[in-house]
């Protein structure tokens, strides 16, 4: 019977942990049931992707291979010197030894230490590297994204796929990948010298391997879910924040400060209970290596539990107090990297799980693009035409329906009508922010899916009713994309259209500063501004949607003078509900439901007595009984 124990030891603890097996797959399955139904990417395609990003420098990591080797000796050679130094002291011991020893040992650990420093700068500064080309490239391709696209995704999601996923990312470059691959010839080499000392007891060893490779690959699959959770928790209450935040004033006025608190404490508890969910799938996995870890120890301290016997036979082999303390370090060693693991899979985890984030919106296709053969438009007149234009943004609810029309080279054409009759829409497919279905659009003659689109865009100025102002100062926000201006230049550009007045009065001028959405600046003025970095760049064609909509009167004459003034830039085209804003075009086009009903100037349709006329005289009467 006692020759039998090992066996009984090692089979009491394998039924042990079989029950523990069960049990907690059952825990993970509960932590981990709630997974999301967003497009998942297989493993294999995330990792072939990142490392086309590590790439380039795949000098740098080859260096921190060869440094790793240096740095994984000690872990090697320590027990073994470990395991001399007892047995010198107990049998053989000489001063000299000694010391020879422990110099040996000290030096193996100091170059560990170095090797271990120059791992960590050369993996930081090539991980800083690879992170900035990710945000780089994520950034770009949601600058390309069409605007539709755009409207479907949540400033808060953009944010967290740019500024918070790579940052995940990063320690897959950093840390990750190359622990893993130390760790792995860490346990390879150890299992090796384990061999070498003694065979029977790196078998004992090895049983206790099946229950490790099992317990991870079931960690791995809860743990990829668990971080899922997290990260679309994370994303809903970022984009939430971003919302609402900017929304504040409104929730104020309507005093709705309660529902918003109880909607954002559910968010929250949410993004806590995935995070709960993570912290107990990672709790599970390392408490169960630790007790393979301590089982193991078992074992050896039973062969070991008549003391330090020399010569101790088990198996055939010959058990020393040197084998034993060098075994005990060596498993130590052989299992450390394995408990480890639980935080590299946990953070390897966190980064794939991000990574299929960002992944997902760089495999967005970009529904504006150029075509193959696009041409640069070095020159613009101005002359543009629409040929049987429809248009929808969902598919069989015409915006536009067989619209037609021609501007001339600087001639000024406005569109009116009601809410949703399509005027913004034309604006916005002149500069290609949506494609046509059906139909043409030309300029200078040439179709514009035929023009880069960065080209075409160049010659365009647009003039919207909610101006967008850019934290900094007044002059960035004049210059924007032109930089290779003088002083004298731009304050020519803001006495053109009457800006100069409001800005000469501010105590630093030009340099003020400029706050978040220009909030602490009138609309009146921030229009001014806009007409300002508008004519700074001398755009071929002019575009103003609802421009002076939100404008007091006497900053609307103010525009109305700069209107007449820039007419004599290039083409203009303005959508406006003010009729006085218009009465001077060289042709108003009146739409409805997306159709064109009439056009003509501002005399010819009011002697039509068509559906102009009736708005004019709307409007005309209610001024009046305002005068009133």
């Amino acid at each position: 019977m006692h020759e039998y124990l090992p066996v009984w030891i090692v089979g009491g603890i394998i039924g042990a942990f079989t029950i523990v097996f069960l049990l907690a797959y059952w825990a993970l399955r509960k932590a981990g049931e709630e997974d999301d139904q967003e497009r998942k990417i297989p493993d294999r395609e995330i990792v072939r992707r990142l490392l086309g990003y590590a790439r380039p420098y795949w000098k740098n990591f080859v260096l921190v291979f060869f440094v790793m080797l240096f740095s994984i000796a000690y872990d090697l050679a320590s027990p073994l010197i470990i395991g001399r130094i007892q047995g010198l002291i107990k049998n053989d011991f000489t001063l000299d030894r000694l010391y020879g020893m422990v110099g040996v040992y000290a030096g193996i650990l100091a170059v560990s230490l170095v090797c271990t420093y120059l791992q960590a700068m050369i993996l930081q500064k090539t991980g800083q590297k690879i992170l900035s080309r990710i945000r780089r490239d994520v950034f770009t391709h949601i600058e390309a994204l069409s605007h539709e696209q755009l409207n479907h995704l949540p400033v808060g999601k953009l944010v967290t796929r740019v500024a918070n996923d790579p940052n995940a990312i990063s320690y897959m470059f950093t840390n990750i990948l190359v622990t893993l691959a130390k760790n792995a010839m860490v346990i390879v080499g150890v299992l090796g010298a384990m061999l070498v000392l003694n065979y029977a007891l790196t078998l004992v060893v090895l049983c206790f391997v099946p229950f490790v490779l099992l317990f991870t690959l079931i960690f791995r699959q809860f743990s990829r879910r668990v971080h899922r959770q997290v990260n679309n928790a994370t994303t809903d209450i970022n984009t939430y924040l971003s919302e609402n935040l900017s929304g504040m004033k409104i929730t104020q006025i309507f005093n709705r400060e309660d529902k918003k608190l109880a909607e954002f404490l559910s968010r929250s508890e949410t993004l806590k209970k995935a995070k709960f969910h993570r912290m107990f799938v990672f709790g599970i996995f390392r408490p169960m290596v630790y007790m393979l870890f301590i089982s193991s120890n078992l074992c050896l301290f039973y062969f070991g539990a008549k003391g330090y016997i020399k010569d101790l036979h088990y198996f055939g082999q010959v058990i020393d107090s040197s084998v034993m303390v060098s075994f005990y370090m060596y498993i130590s060693r052989f299992f450390n990297p394995i408990q480890t693991l639980a935080e590299q899979f946990d953070m390897l985890q966190r980064s794939f799980a991000a990574a299929e984030k960002i992944f997902t919106i760089l495999d967005m296709e970009p529904e504006v693009v150029d075509t193959e053969g696009a041409v640069e438009l070095p020159h613009l007149r101005g002359e543009i035409e629409f040929k049987d234009v429809w248009f929808c943004y969902k598919p069989g609810e015409w915006v536009l329906q067989g619209v037609s029309f021609h501007v001339e080279p600087k001639q000024t054409v406005a569109f009116v009508g009601a809410t949703g009759s399509g005027k913004t829409t034309i604006l916005s497919l002149i500069c290609r922010n949506y494609e046509i279905q059906k139909g043409q659009i030309l300029i200078d003659g040439i179709d514009i899916r035929s023009i880069q689109i960065s080209s075409l865009r160049r010659h365009f100025g647009q003039m919207l009713q909610d101006v967008f102002l850019f934290s900094g100062d007044i002059r960035s926000n004049i210059l924007l994309r032109k930089e290779d201006v003088t002083e004298e230049e731009v304050w020519e550009a803001c006495r053109y259209v009457n800006a100069d007045g409001f800005i000469s009065r501010l105590p630093d001028g030009l340099s003020e500063i400029v706050r978040e959405r220009g909030n602490n600046f009138s609309a009146g003025q921030r229009q001014l501004l806009s007409f300002a970095r508008t004519i700074l760049h001398k755009p071929a064609v002019m575009i103003l949607d609802e421009a002076t909509a939100n404008i007091d009167t006497e900053t609307e004459l103010l525009i109305q003078d700069s209107l007449e003034k820039m007419k004599n830039i290039g083409t203009m085209l303005i959508v406006a509900h003010r009729l006085s804003t218009i009465q001077h075009a060289d042709n108003i086009i009146f739409l409805s439901h997306g159709k064109i009903v009439e056009q003509g100037s501002h005399q010819e349709l009011l002697g039509k007595k068509g559906r102009y006329y009736d708005l004019y005289m709307l409007q005309y009467h209610k001024q009046q009984l305002w005068d009133s």
